[in-house]
């Protein structure tokens, strides 16, 4: 026998008119939370009221209706109708749709009405979005219709627009929103989707990881390359730059790496066109020399151009208002924004007019060149004016032997290798009545009793010494010749055998560049006239170019076929002693220059030591080239560093020194591959 079942009865539903409706008391929401009173009136009045409010007759102590209507469910609709009123905006009249509710408990109604509504998934806003746009809303009218920024409505765009099957993944719980904002960073769904196998098997699949995956081989917006093409320039040329909405990536990342190369050659090449036509004998161009690519190269020194008046009277002009700028705002905590950029300018402006160009004389540049490159932060780099040795024009002689005096004659040959031994019988000239010229042998006597002299009286003045040595040594490094001394102190500046990645565009090198391009200006463009000016100088600008000229010799590099123990300890020694510390300097581990050329164990050693062990245990399942991206990432900010550049403490030093059979007190090392020693005499023991 069938059973009857019973039909449910909804409650009716009538427009009601707004001056009749009040709130209720039972409304169980108590808290503002969601989309803001103003904004639903916004709405409202945009669209209309796309639900109706759940209301109770008003009844009075005897039970007879009022004619009244309070709202237990839907007062902040209530509200926004209710500013729209104040606002003239809608009728006090205005009917309402409402369902009458009869029975039961206003509470129960106002608690489930909120309770059983199901929020909208992420994933159906997202496409909701997309919708919108493809019937033709634009993302600002998509934006001021649901009151969130353009910025907002670009990421959900971006977030629709991932593969569908991993919006399936995400739909079903399978991925994070965190990483499904990771994958926006491509838009190839093929990509994406060879990415997210990758991640199955992988134990780290935090967002950066995946942002990294999707982003390998292409080459970051923050790049020298990227930023000396410009970006508008690399997409007028078909480039695709990724972009990723949801955290700060300096500016995307190219991914069509053959465009940016052949963009930066033309570039390039134009460039050097340009200066080759100064009528420099070569010019090489690259996006990046290796350090020391100058090395053995003279380097011509040329005339600053003159600032003529009207420049001069610029320049003094700008540097009034700058100084009659900062005393008015000298005791001020904080510069008015339109002053700090007024002497932003002003600065700027000084600046220009204090890097005034070089000119060279036209005779140097017929057999001088050029390095055009790009600069670490993307500007062209020029350097003018190198002479290779075989460019160099033929020296003349220092002394003509038919006009010289003679023991100019007997110097200027020891210089060049014809001097006659010491011990060479050199027949006396025959004495005739008049004056004649010394010998050579007699000058030779003379001159070496004078260098002792100058040996001992010098060994007791140590300020000339040091101003002596300080003159020996610039020579060699600012000038062609290095003869203009009688001192037989040398300066070796090495090149390195081998290039590190990053070496020429390290924040050392170019420190020490620019410190050695400040000295060069205000030395005296020729050698004779480099003692008289150094004699002139305070002993702080003396000190000051000793220990540049001094650190360009240091060599600490580690090489096989040239064991150096004694020396890398004294390296160790020196690096205390000026308190190095190489994360200080901008040193930092990558895949390039160290985690991507040791083994496995080396990268979880370096990990666990940064981070602990339980960092190294998270990555040690990977594979080496995912490992040590991994620990790169990790590693960041650390401070960490490998064994070679902490420094060695002087225990460990000292064991360094040992090594390989040698002490401290043992067999002379190796000599240098390159020096030759068949010219120095033998020490000679006092008596």
């Amino acid at each position: 026998m069938a059973t009857n079942v019973q039909k449910i009865t909804l409650s009716p539903s009538r427009d009601i008119p707004f001056n009749k409706l009040l709130l209720s008391q039972s409304n169980v929401r108590r808290i503002k939370a969601g989309v803001s009173i103003e904004e639903l009136a916004e709405d409202i009045a945009r669209r209309g009221l796309l639900q109706g409010l759940s209301v109770r007759p008003v009844v009075d102590d005897a039970g007879v209706e009022t004619g009244m209507f309070e709202i237990p469910a839907g007062g902040r609709r209530y509200r926004a109708l209710e500013l729209l009123v104040k606002q003239k905006r809608l009728a006090r009249t205005a009917p309402v749709p409402c369902v009458i509710r009869e029975g039961g408990i206003a509470e129960e109604d106002s608690l489930a009405e909120n309770i059983q509504r199901a929020p909208l998934h992420p994933l159906d806003q997202f496409r909701a979005f997309l919708a919108l746009r493809e019937k033709g809303q634009s993302e600002e009218e998509i934006a001021a219709a649901f009151f969130v920024s353009v910025g907002v409505v670009k990421q959900r765009l971006k977030l629709a627009s991932v593969s569908p099957v991993l919006l399936e993944v995400y739909a079903e719980d399978g991925m994070t929103l965190d990483q499904l904002m990771a994958f926006t960073v491509s838009g190839d769904h093929a990509r994406q989707e060879q990415v997210f196998e990758r991640l199955k098997t992988s134990y780290e699949k935090q967002p950066y990881a995946i942002r990294r995956m999707l982003t390998e081989g292409a080459v970051r917006a923050c790049d020298k390359r990227a930023q000396f093409i410009g970006l508008e320039a690399y997409v007028e040329a078909g480039g695709t730059i990724l972009r990723d909405l949801f955290q700060g990536d300096d500016g995307g990342w190219l991914q069509d790496i053959a465009v940016v190369d052949r963009l930066v050659a033309e570039k390039l090449k134009a460039e050097a066109d340009a200066v080759a036509a100064e009528g420099w004998k070569w010019v090489e161009m690259a996006p990046d020399f290796a350090y020391g690519h100058t090395y053995g190269l003279r380097q011509l020194r040329g005339e600053t151009v003159p600032l003529t008046t009207e420049d001069e009277a610029s320049r003094d002009a700008l540097q009034a208002e700058y100084d009659r700028m900062s005393d008015t705002y000298a005791e001020a905590d904080e510069l008015p924004d339109d002053v700090d950029a007024r002497l932003g300018e002003i600065e700027t402006a000084i600046e220009a007019f204090e890097a005034r160009p070089i000119t060279f004389d036209p005779l140097d540049v017929a057999h001088a060149g050029a390095f055009v490159s790009i600069a670490h932060d993307g500007a062209l780099r020029i350097e003018r004016g190198y002479v290779r040795p075989e460019d160099e024009l033929p020296v003349e002689p220092e002394v003509a032997a038919e006009n010289a005096e003679p023991h100019l004659v007997a110097a200027a040959a020891m210089r060049t290798g014809e001097a006659v031994m010491a011990d060479a019988p050199t027949p006396e000239p025959e004495e005739d009545e008049g004056l004649s010229a010394l010998s050579d042998r007699l000058m030779t006597e003379l001159t070496s009793h004078r260098t002792l002299g100058i040996r001992q009286a010098l060994g007791e003045q140590p300020d000339v010494a040091f101003l002596a040595a300080l003159h020996a040594l610039t020579l060699k490094s600012f000038y062609r010749y290095g003869s203009d001394s009688c001192l037989e102190l040398d300066l070796k500046s090495v090149a390195f055998s081998a290039q590190a990645p990053g070496l020429n565009d390290s924040a050392s090198a170019a420190a020490i560049h620019a410190r050695h391009e400040g000295w060069a200006k205000v030395l005296p463009k020729e050698s004779g006239e480099l003692w008289e000016a150094l004699r002139e100088w305070d002993s702080d600008s003396r000190s000051g170019l000793f220990a540049h000229v001094v650190s360009l010799s240091v060599n600490a590099v580690h090489e096989a076929w040239h064991r150096r123990p004694r020396a890398l300890n004294h390296a160790d020694q020196l690096a205390r002693a000026v308190d190095l510390d190489m994360a200080a300097a901008g040193w930092k581990p990558t895949v390039d220059n160290f985690l991507g050329r040791v083994t496995k164990a080396r990268i979880l050693q370096a990990v666990s030591e940064a981070k602990g062990a339980h960092a190294a245990d998270r990555i040690a399942h990977l594979k080496k080239g995912d490992m040590a991206r991994e620990a790169e990432a990790l590693l960041t900010e650390t401070g960490w560093l490998p064994e070679p550049l902490r420094g060695a403490e002087p225990e460990a030093g000292e064991a360094t020194a040992a090594q390989d059979g040698t002490t401290a007190m043992g067999e002379d090392e190796c000599p240098r591959d390159t020096e030759d020693t068949t010219d120095i005499p033998p020490a000679v023991a006092a008596e």
